[in-house]
Protein backbone atom coordinates (compact mmCIF):
# COMPACT_ATOMS: atom_id res chain seq x y z
CA UNK A 1 0.00 0.00 0.00
CA UNK A 2 1.58 3.52 -1.03
CA UNK A 3 1.70 5.70 2.09
CA UNK A 4 -1.06 8.72 2.18
CA UNK A 5 -0.21 12.11 3.55
CA UNK A 6 -3.63 13.58 4.45
CA UNK A 7 -4.44 17.19 4.36
CA UNK A 8 -5.13 18.88 7.89
CA UNK A 9 -6.71 22.06 8.58
CA UNK A 10 -3.38 23.49 9.37
CA UNK A 11 -1.83 22.52 6.67
CA UNK A 12 -3.58 24.87 4.53
CA UNK A 13 -2.06 27.73 3.99
CA UNK A 14 -2.92 31.63 3.97
CA UNK A 15 -0.93 32.65 1.04
CA UNK A 16 -1.23 31.68 -2.47
CA UNK A 17 0.54 29.18 -4.19
CA UNK A 18 2.79 30.35 -7.00
CA UNK A 19 4.29 28.94 -10.09
CA UNK A 20 6.31 30.60 -12.67
CA UNK A 21 7.25 29.48 -15.68
CA UNK A 22 6.08 28.66 -19.57
CA UNK A 23 2.90 27.14 -20.66
CA UNK A 24 3.09 25.71 -24.34
CA UNK A 25 1.06 23.56 -27.03
CA UNK A 26 2.33 19.97 -27.05
CA UNK A 27 2.19 18.56 -30.84
CA UNK A 28 2.18 15.00 -30.72
CA UNK A 29 1.78 13.05 -33.76
CA UNK A 30 -1.70 11.52 -33.71
CA UNK A 31 -1.76 7.62 -33.01
CA UNK A 32 1.42 8.19 -30.54
CA UNK A 33 -0.25 6.83 -27.10
CA UNK A 34 -3.91 7.73 -28.44
CA UNK A 35 -4.72 4.27 -29.70
CA UNK A 36 -6.53 5.87 -33.09
CA UNK A 37 -3.83 5.43 -35.58
CA UNK A 38 -4.90 7.95 -37.48
CA UNK A 39 -2.60 10.39 -38.96
CA UNK A 40 -2.09 14.41 -38.27
CA UNK A 41 -1.47 16.23 -34.72
CA UNK A 42 -2.94 16.38 -31.58
CA UNK A 43 -2.38 19.49 -29.50
CA UNK A 44 -2.47 19.18 -26.30
CA UNK A 45 -1.99 21.82 -23.63
CA UNK A 46 1.35 21.55 -21.56
CA UNK A 47 4.31 23.18 -20.46
CA UNK A 48 6.50 21.91 -17.49
CA UNK A 49 5.26 24.75 -14.85
CA UNK A 50 2.24 24.86 -16.11
CA UNK A 51 1.69 20.88 -15.77
CA UNK A 52 3.30 21.95 -11.88
CA UNK A 53 0.06 24.27 -11.87
CA UNK A 54 -2.27 22.08 -12.91
CA UNK A 55 -1.27 19.15 -10.51
CA UNK A 56 -1.43 21.72 -7.81
CA UNK A 57 -4.91 22.49 -9.11
CA UNK A 58 -6.52 19.04 -9.31
CA UNK A 59 -4.88 18.30 -5.90
CA UNK A 60 -7.15 21.48 -4.31
CA UNK A 61 -4.56 23.86 -4.03
CA UNK A 62 -5.88 26.78 -5.85
CA UNK A 63 -2.19 28.31 -6.97
CA UNK A 64 -1.60 30.85 -9.69
CA UNK A 65 0.59 30.31 -12.56
CA UNK A 66 2.17 33.48 -13.82
CA UNK A 67 3.24 32.29 -17.13
CA UNK A 68 3.15 33.71 -21.23
CA UNK A 69 0.26 33.50 -23.07
CA UNK A 70 -0.79 35.13 -26.94
CA UNK A 71 -4.31 36.06 -27.32
CA UNK A 72 -4.87 33.35 -30.28
CA UNK A 73 -6.51 29.95 -30.54
CA UNK A 74 -3.69 28.15 -29.18
CA UNK A 75 -3.43 30.62 -25.94
CA UNK A 76 -6.94 30.09 -24.95
CA UNK A 77 -7.41 26.24 -25.49
CA UNK A 78 -4.23 26.65 -22.67
CA UNK A 79 -5.95 29.19 -20.31
CA UNK A 80 -9.44 27.07 -20.66
CA UNK A 81 -7.34 23.92 -19.55
CA UNK A 82 -5.50 25.89 -16.65
CA UNK A 83 -8.74 27.06 -15.23
CA UNK A 84 -10.50 24.16 -15.41
CA UNK A 85 -8.09 22.42 -13.05
CA UNK A 86 -8.53 25.72 -10.79
CA UNK A 87 -5.48 27.66 -11.74
CA UNK A 88 -5.66 31.28 -11.55
CA UNK A 89 -3.76 32.27 -14.58
CA UNK A 90 -1.44 35.64 -14.53
CA UNK A 91 -0.49 35.92 -18.07
CA UNK A 92 1.40 38.38 -20.01
CA UNK A 93 1.67 38.27 -23.89
CA UNK A 94 4.51 37.22 -25.66
CA UNK A 95 6.66 39.70 -27.79
CA UNK A 96 6.37 37.05 -30.98
CA UNK A 97 1.84 37.44 -30.65
CA UNK A 98 1.99 33.84 -30.88
CA UNK A 99 1.71 30.54 -27.67
CA UNK A 100 4.67 28.85 -27.63
CA UNK A 101 4.67 24.96 -29.27
CA UNK A 102 6.97 22.07 -28.55
CA UNK A 103 6.86 19.15 -31.07
CA UNK A 104 6.76 15.75 -29.05
CA UNK A 105 8.50 12.69 -30.59
CA UNK A 106 7.34 9.31 -28.65
CA UNK A 107 10.01 6.52 -28.34
CA UNK A 108 8.94 3.09 -28.20
CA UNK A 109 8.97 3.08 -24.53
CA UNK A 110 6.61 5.85 -24.59
CA UNK A 111 9.57 8.31 -23.69
CA UNK A 112 9.02 11.81 -25.03
CA UNK A 113 11.59 14.25 -26.29
CA UNK A 114 10.56 17.72 -27.44
CA UNK A 115 11.39 20.93 -30.54
CA UNK A 116 10.25 23.89 -29.21
CA UNK A 117 9.03 27.14 -30.95
CA UNK A 118 9.20 29.44 -27.31
CA UNK A 119 9.98 32.75 -26.59
CA UNK A 120 9.77 34.03 -22.73
CA UNK A 121 10.34 37.66 -21.65
CA UNK A 122 8.40 37.48 -18.64
CA UNK A 123 8.33 41.13 -17.01
CA UNK A 124 9.10 41.53 -13.02
CA UNK A 125 5.56 43.31 -13.16
CA UNK A 126 3.85 40.16 -14.19
CA UNK A 127 5.60 38.82 -11.31
CA UNK A 128 4.33 41.18 -9.01
CA UNK A 129 0.71 40.82 -9.68
CA UNK A 130 0.61 37.11 -8.80
CA UNK A 131 0.38 37.48 -5.46
CA UNK A 132 -1.38 41.15 -5.57
CA UNK A 133 0.00 42.14 -2.06
CA UNK A 134 -0.66 38.65 -0.44
CA UNK A 135 2.40 36.73 1.09
CA UNK A 136 2.76 33.25 -1.35
CA UNK A 137 3.08 30.59 0.64
CA UNK A 138 4.82 28.60 -1.80
CA UNK A 139 7.08 29.53 -4.91
CA UNK A 140 7.84 27.39 -7.59
CA UNK A 141 9.75 27.84 -10.84
CA UNK A 142 11.68 25.09 -13.00
CA UNK A 143 12.09 24.58 -16.72
CA UNK A 144 13.24 26.75 -19.69
CA UNK A 145 11.79 29.72 -17.84
CA UNK A 146 14.56 29.42 -15.60
CA UNK A 147 17.50 29.75 -18.01
CA UNK A 148 15.60 31.58 -21.07
CA UNK A 149 16.86 34.86 -21.25
CA UNK A 150 15.31 37.96 -20.98
CA UNK A 151 12.52 36.48 -18.46
CA UNK A 152 15.23 33.96 -16.79
CA UNK A 153 16.06 37.22 -14.99
CA UNK A 154 12.76 37.93 -13.91
CA UNK A 155 12.46 34.55 -12.23
CA UNK A 156 15.16 34.68 -10.41
CA UNK A 157 14.48 37.88 -8.86
CA UNK A 158 10.96 36.30 -7.77
CA UNK A 159 12.87 33.16 -5.82
CA UNK A 160 15.57 35.38 -4.64
CA UNK A 161 12.80 37.87 -3.09
CA UNK A 162 10.94 34.49 -1.63
CA UNK A 163 13.37 33.05 -0.15
CA UNK A 164 12.92 32.67 3.68
CA UNK A 165 9.40 33.98 3.43
CA UNK A 166 8.21 31.59 1.44
CA UNK A 167 8.52 27.44 0.34
CA UNK A 168 10.96 27.79 -2.43
CA UNK A 169 10.69 24.86 -4.76
CA UNK A 170 13.00 24.26 -8.48
CA UNK A 171 13.28 21.69 -11.05
CA UNK A 172 15.40 22.82 -13.68
CA UNK A 173 14.15 20.15 -16.12
CA UNK A 174 17.14 20.49 -18.20
CA UNK A 175 16.05 21.23 -22.19
CA UNK A 176 19.55 20.93 -24.51
CA UNK A 177 17.09 21.43 -27.13
CA UNK A 178 16.51 24.76 -25.75
CA UNK A 179 19.55 25.80 -24.17
CA UNK A 180 22.43 23.65 -25.42
CA UNK A 181 25.16 25.10 -24.33
CA UNK A 182 25.60 23.58 -20.75
CA UNK A 183 28.76 25.73 -19.43
CA UNK A 184 26.29 28.70 -20.24
CA UNK A 185 23.38 27.17 -17.88
CA UNK A 186 24.41 25.64 -15.40
CA UNK A 187 25.79 28.82 -13.46
CA UNK A 188 22.16 30.25 -13.29
CA UNK A 189 20.71 26.64 -11.99
CA UNK A 190 23.29 26.45 -9.17
CA UNK A 191 22.61 29.79 -8.49
CA UNK A 192 18.47 28.95 -8.14
CA UNK A 193 19.69 25.21 -6.66
CA UNK A 194 21.21 27.71 -3.81
CA UNK A 195 18.04 29.69 -3.68
CA UNK A 196 15.60 27.05 -3.08
CA UNK A 197 14.37 25.22 -0.11
CA UNK A 198 13.66 21.77 -2.28
CA UNK A 199 15.12 20.61 -5.13
CA UNK A 200 13.33 17.85 -7.30
CA UNK A 201 16.00 17.26 -10.30
CA UNK A 202 15.83 13.92 -12.74
CA UNK A 203 18.37 11.43 -12.59
CA UNK A 204 18.84 12.25 -16.39
CA UNK A 205 19.16 15.91 -15.94
CA UNK A 206 21.92 15.65 -13.30
CA UNK A 207 23.55 13.40 -16.15
CA UNK A 208 23.63 16.18 -18.58
CA UNK A 209 24.40 19.27 -15.63
CA UNK A 210 27.17 17.17 -14.63
CA UNK A 211 27.75 14.35 -16.61
CA UNK A 212 30.41 10.95 -15.41
CA UNK A 213 28.99 12.66 -11.67
CA UNK A 214 27.34 9.92 -9.38
CA UNK A 215 24.03 11.76 -9.15
CA UNK A 216 23.67 10.95 -5.39
CA UNK A 217 26.88 12.54 -4.97
CA UNK A 218 25.80 15.63 -6.84
CA UNK A 219 22.23 15.90 -4.92
CA UNK A 220 24.86 15.95 -1.73
CA UNK A 221 26.46 18.78 -3.20
CA UNK A 222 23.45 21.01 -4.14
CA UNK A 223 22.25 19.98 -0.73
CA UNK A 224 24.92 21.40 1.00
CA UNK A 225 24.88 24.93 -1.00
CA UNK A 226 21.36 25.77 0.29
CA UNK A 227 18.20 23.81 0.15
CA UNK A 228 16.82 21.72 2.65
CA UNK A 229 16.09 18.58 0.17
CA UNK A 230 16.86 17.66 -2.86
CA UNK A 231 15.18 14.89 -4.84
CA UNK A 232 16.50 12.65 -7.71
CA UNK A 233 14.18 10.74 -9.80
CA UNK A 234 14.67 8.07 -11.06
CA UNK A 235 11.73 7.21 -13.63
CA UNK A 236 10.37 3.66 -12.76
CA UNK A 237 13.62 3.00 -10.28
CA UNK A 238 11.97 5.50 -7.33
CA UNK A 239 13.82 8.34 -5.92
CA UNK A 240 16.54 9.34 -3.75
CA UNK A 241 16.13 12.17 -1.18
CA UNK A 242 18.99 13.76 0.00
CA UNK A 243 18.70 15.78 3.49
CA UNK A 244 21.89 17.03 4.99
CA UNK A 245 23.42 13.59 6.42
CA UNK A 246 20.37 11.49 5.46
CA UNK A 247 20.50 9.51 2.01
CA UNK A 248 16.51 7.81 1.64
CA UNK A 249 15.69 5.89 -0.98
CA UNK A 250 12.22 5.26 -2.14
CA UNK A 251 10.63 2.48 -4.76
CA UNK A 252 8.96 3.13 -7.74
CA UNK A 253 5.58 2.75 -8.52
CA UNK A 254 4.81 -0.42 -11.26
CA UNK A 255 2.53 0.81 -14.08
CA UNK A 256 2.11 0.25 -18.12
CA UNK A 257 3.50 3.52 -19.25
CA UNK A 258 1.49 5.30 -22.45
CA UNK A 259 3.87 7.93 -22.14
CA UNK A 260 6.32 10.20 -20.07
CA UNK A 261 4.67 13.31 -21.19
CA UNK A 262 3.98 15.61 -17.55
CA UNK A 263 5.29 12.80 -15.72
CA UNK A 264 8.18 14.56 -13.61
CA UNK A 265 6.29 17.79 -13.52
CA UNK A 266 2.96 15.79 -11.64
CA UNK A 267 5.80 14.25 -9.31
CA UNK A 268 6.67 18.26 -8.95
CA UNK A 269 3.65 19.33 -8.14
CA UNK A 270 2.17 16.49 -5.93
CA UNK A 271 5.71 16.73 -4.01
CA UNK A 272 4.71 20.05 -3.16
CA UNK A 273 0.99 19.63 -2.41
CA UNK A 274 2.33 16.40 0.45
CA UNK A 275 4.86 19.16 2.12
CA UNK A 276 1.94 21.49 2.68
CA UNK A 277 -0.02 19.08 4.01
CA UNK A 278 2.95 18.41 6.12
CA UNK A 279 3.02 21.77 7.15
CA UNK A 280 5.90 23.00 4.81
CA UNK A 281 5.05 26.74 3.68
CA UNK A 282 5.21 30.20 4.18
CA UNK A 283 8.36 31.79 6.24
CA UNK A 284 8.77 28.43 8.41
CA UNK A 285 8.76 26.37 5.46
CA UNK A 286 13.01 25.30 5.92
CA UNK A 287 12.73 25.02 10.44
CA UNK A 288 9.78 22.95 9.47
CA UNK A 289 11.21 20.96 6.58
CA UNK A 290 14.40 20.17 8.41
CA UNK A 291 12.63 18.63 11.47
CA UNK A 292 10.07 15.98 9.03
CA UNK A 293 10.73 12.73 10.00
CA UNK A 294 12.27 10.14 7.43
CA UNK A 295 9.33 8.22 7.60
CA UNK A 296 7.46 11.53 6.94
CA UNK A 297 9.21 12.51 3.48
CA UNK A 298 9.18 9.14 2.44
CA UNK A 299 5.63 9.24 2.44
CA UNK A 300 5.64 12.66 -0.01
CA UNK A 301 8.27 11.33 -1.94
CA UNK A 302 5.17 7.93 -1.82
CA UNK A 303 2.32 10.10 -2.77
CA UNK A 304 4.53 12.02 -5.18
CA UNK A 305 5.17 8.67 -7.32
CA UNK A 306 2.00 7.59 -7.03
CA UNK A 307 0.40 10.65 -9.02
CA UNK A 308 3.34 10.14 -11.22
CA UNK A 309 2.55 7.11 -12.19
CA UNK A 310 -1.09 7.63 -12.59
CA UNK A 311 -0.17 10.47 -15.23
CA UNK A 312 2.47 8.14 -17.43
CA UNK A 313 -0.69 5.41 -17.58
CA UNK A 314 -2.30 7.64 -19.71
CA UNK A 315 -1.67 9.56 -22.91
CA UNK A 316 -0.40 13.55 -22.59
CA UNK A 317 -0.16 15.49 -19.28
CA UNK A 318 -2.73 14.35 -17.48
CA UNK A 319 -2.28 15.01 -13.69
CA UNK A 320 -4.41 13.34 -11.53
CA UNK A 321 -7.35 14.88 -9.54
CA UNK A 322 -6.77 14.20 -5.29
CA UNK A 323 -9.79 12.00 -5.62
CA UNK A 324 -7.84 9.69 -7.82
CA UNK A 325 -5.05 9.77 -6.27
CA UNK A 326 -6.31 9.05 -3.04
CA UNK A 327 -7.99 6.01 -4.27
CA UNK A 328 -4.89 4.60 -5.27
CA UNK A 329 -3.05 5.23 -2.31
CA UNK A 330 -5.67 3.52 -0.64
CA UNK A 331 -5.68 0.34 -2.30
CA UNK A 332 -3.71 -2.58 -2.01
CA UNK A 333 -0.84 -3.26 -3.91
CA UNK A 334 -1.47 -5.64 -6.68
Amino acid sequence: MTEHVDVTPAAVPEGPLVVIGETLIDVVPAGDGDGDGGGGARELPGGSPANVAVTLGRLGRGPVLVTSLADDERGAAAWDWLEASDVRVVAQPPATGRTSTAAVRLAADGSASYDFDLTWDLAPETVARATAGARAAVVHAGSIATVLEPGADAVEEALRAARGRALVTFDPNARPAVTPDVARVLPRVERLVGLSDVVKVSEEDLAWYHPGADPVETARAWAASGPVLVVVTRGGDGSVLVRGDAVVTVPGVPVTVADTIGAGDTYMGALVDALVSLGVHGPEARSVLAVLSLAELRRAASWAASAAAITVSRPGADPPTHAELHAVAQAPAG
